[in-house]
């Protein structure tokens, strides 16, 4: 077989064999096939898509390209979320939690950001002392003792996606949407979960800005679990606007303690419960997704659920205290008031301006040796529906550095739209699809 022949199949509209697909992945992961020839493939794929079965097999031999972790010894079903990422996206710190205290087994492999905020790892790390490098022997104890382990995903797992991706930033091939459904899967297949539940974004702040997007792309990341023998929910889910109130990693782990203390914002509570009650009903322990719904405001009245986030935390080597006082989570020595320019309700909140706003202070990473300020980031007080008068707050802003603050602090207002009139309420949850 040689790359030449497979790279004129698919240009020519082709459909690739498991074995094409397999011999592509294998020589590329271990060096034989060059970058110029897997990127004259993925422009291939990029203009000529792929079917559902190519899709697939892409899928499974980036997951078998390197280890594949080995839950058996975990008791349940082990039960994993993945969300598509956005701004003020801190779901998994109330999530994991919440639905451990329920009786389901939540395994979760997690990443850094890149982008706006850090990922759920840096967040975490909020907590001083918290680790997520455990073996996989300390991953599977952890989970059969306190029904949670978050790691972090190492290089073993779907090495081929790694060096796949790296390629696709560089060649103006990431957002196809086989590739991005083989990307993310591949991992979450490599991870070793029972059951799967997405959290697909679209609008301003997510990577699939319109909505028929993103349903595409939840139905195509479902439908390669469910062909791989995993259970599989996906939630398409509203990011026109930040999710909450905070953005920034340590303001982000405050608002998850305060919504498993039963005072969070109502978009996030919604979509922790929506989300929850899906991994409930496929860890089997509940029949429906209303009763799910009452298990887990349940954790939340009764106070498992936060508890089970500061046991979480001390197991992992954080300190758990700050679960129950978080003023002892890293904080920013300037704060700032940003004030409504004018009166009127807000009728648009550009999503990624705000994120970007949260990066320039520090918040996220530009680059992967890029070191995060875990204190820095804005807690909105105005969102999309809210009337401001003028000079009233719209956010606080929280800094480390003078510097480049009129910067953001205008790039901030920038991304805020007024109106003289209320507008329409936009749907939090657009679309639950179960496989």
């Amino acid at each position: 077989m040689r790359m030449y022949d497979v790279i004129l199949k698919k240009r020519n509209g082709g459909v690739l064999s498991r074995e094409e697909l397999r011999f592509f992945i294998e020589g590329y992961t271990n060096g034989s096939i060059p970058d110029y020839q897997a990127s004259a493939l993925m422009m291939a794929i990029y203009y000529q898509g792929m079917t559902k079965e190519e899709t697939y097999e892409l899928t499974m031999a980036m997951a078998e390209s390197g280890e594949m972790l080995e839950l058996s010894a975990i008791r349940g079903v082990k039960v994993d979320k993945h969300s598509t990422g956005g701004v003020g996206d801190k779901t998994s710190l109330a999530l994991a939690p919440l639905v451990a205290a329920c009786g389901v087994p939540v395994a979760k492999m997690s990443g850094r950001g890149l982008g706006h905020t850090g990922g759920t790892i840096d967040k975490l790390e909020s907590f001083p002392g918290f680790s997520t490098q455990l073996t996989a022997e300390e991953f599977v104890e952890n989970v059969n003792s306190i029904g949670i382990a978050i790691m972090g995903q190492t290089a073993q797992l779907a090495p081929a996606d790694k060096k796949l991706y790296a390629l696709r930033d560089v060649t103006a091939t990431v957002d196809q949407l086989s590739l991005i459904a083989s990307s993310i899967m591949s991992k979450k297949l490599a991870s070793g979960a029972d059951a799967i539940v997405l959290d697909v974004k679209t609008g301003s702040g997510a990577f699939m800005k319109k909505e028929e997007d993103a349903f595409t792309l939840a139905k195509a990341m479902g439908e390669i679990g469910a062909s791989a023998g995993r259970k599989m929910a996906a939630v398409v889910t509203d990011m026109d606007q930040p999710l909450g109130n905070a953005v920034g990693n340590a303001l982000e782990v405050r608002e998850a303690i305060d919504t498993l203390q039963g005072r969070g914002p109502k978009d996030f509570t919604e979509l922790v419960l929506t989300l929850g009650s899906q991994m409930l009903v496929l860890g089997g322990i509940c029949s429906s997704a209303l009763e799910a719904a009452d298990k887990l405001k349940q954790a939340i009245e009764n106070g498992s659920g936060l508890r089970k986030l500061a046991e979480f935390v001390e197991r992992q080597g954080g300190a758990s205290r700050a679960v129950y006082e978080p003023e002892l989570l890293p904080k920013a020595a300037i704060i700032k008031e940003i004030k409504a320019p004018c009166a009127g309700f807000v009728s648009k909140i550009i999503c990624d301006e705000i994120g970007s706003c949260c990066m320039m202070l520090g918040g996220g990473r530009e680059t992967k040796e890029s070191k995060i300020d875990l204190g820095v980031g804005f807690v909105l007080h105005k969102k999309v529906g809210d009337y401001a008068k003028q000079g009233e707050s719209l956010a606080t802003m929280y800094a480390n550095d003078e510097a480049g603050l009129a910067e953001v602090e205008n790039r901030f207002l920038a991304a805020y739209r007024f109106s003289d009139e209320k507008p329409e309420a936009s749907k939090l949850i657009k679309g639950i699809l179960v496989f």
